[in-house]
């Protein structure tokens, strides 16, 4: 049985990349999407997955007035709301910290951050008087785990994220309304072009040129793709999720378990050096002998 059988899912940013995965990825689970996106090319994925299971309604998701509307006509549209997906961000201000323009910094943390509470915000009073209960999952990154991925800004955004979350699960798991997160890593999409100030009509030819050496950084060996942050986003979102809330998942081929080098190699050469700078005991075992300094 599909995993969202008569569900409506509202996803900001879906038309393109990560969120246009998820929203197919729902659609093809049996739930109802609406769009919301400012982008207007979104409004196109209604004719290509079809009107009676995808409606696209144009959003600035910095603004309450346009959130609160959305949902409203998630509602007016397939009559209910249960699971809200706070996808859409761009790269905000990219400037060093010691370059920060306070209004671009207010501006990346809007989008990043509060448009995930106003996203919040506005499901979960649907949803409590659906008394139903419902499923809040929100895109961060593996900026907000690890420093070091993107500006301070956006790192600092992404990370707020996290906790904004484990704050609303712990305020909304009595109306049964679960918040939850996933965290991209290196995943090829249109966003990387825009951070490169490559032309816009060759952003799939330049994503797809990272492929190899995306691969060649991340432990698991490929780079990621939006289906791989769809399939963790619609875990959430389901049933099968049921009694999680206030946690997050990075889906990133495991560059945030890892150091990323051979700690062990590195160990055994250091001991190998320490081993050569001092006397050893009969048995081979590293120690200090009686007649040194310490």
């Amino acid at each position: 049985m599909p995993r969202l059988l008569n569900k409506v899912a509202v996803v900001t940013g879906g038309g393109r990349g990560i969120g246009k995965a998820i929203v197919e990825a729902f659609v093809a689970e049996g739930a109802r999407v609406v769009i919301g996106d400012i982008d207007t090319h979104a409004a196109s994925l209604e004719s290509q997955l079809g009107a009676e299971r995808v409606a696209f309604k144009r959003t600035d998701v910095t603004v309450d007035s346009d959130i609160e509307a959305l949902v409203a006509y998630a509602v007016q549209r397939f009559g209910r709301l249960d699971i809200m997906v706070n996808n859409a961000g761009a790269l905000g201000d990219q400037a060093a910290l010691v370059n920060l323009d306070p209004n671009s910094f207010a501006k990346t943390i809007a989008l990043l951050l509060g448009s995930v509470a106003l996203g919040h915000k506005y499901a979960a009073r649907q949803m409590i008087a659906q008394a139903e209960g419902g499923s809040i999952v929100s895109i961060s990154s593996i900026a907000g785990i690890q420093a070091g991925w993107s500006s301070a800004s956006y790192d600092a955004a992404k990370a707020a994220i996290l906790h904004f979350s484990r704050s609303a699960s712990y305020e909304l798991a009595a109306k049964q309304i679960r918040s939850n997160v996933v965290a991209p890593g290196l995943i090829l999409t249109p966003i990387i072009g825009t951070a490169c100030d490559v032309a816009p009509e060759h952003y799939e030819a330049f994503t797809e040129s990272l492929r190899a050496p995306y691969g060649d950084l991340i432990p698991l060996g490929r780079a990621g793709n939006p289906e791989d942050i769809a399939q963790a986003v619609l875990f959430f979102a389901s049933a099968e999720s049921s009694h999680i809330t206030g946690q997050s998942l990075a889906v990133d081929g495991g560059l945030t378990s890892m150091t990323g080098f051979d700690i062990g190699g590195v160990v055994a050469q250091a001991v190998e050096s320490f081993n050569a700078q001092i006397d050893r005991p009969d048995d081979g075992k590293i120690g200090w002998l009686p007649n040194k300094n310490h």
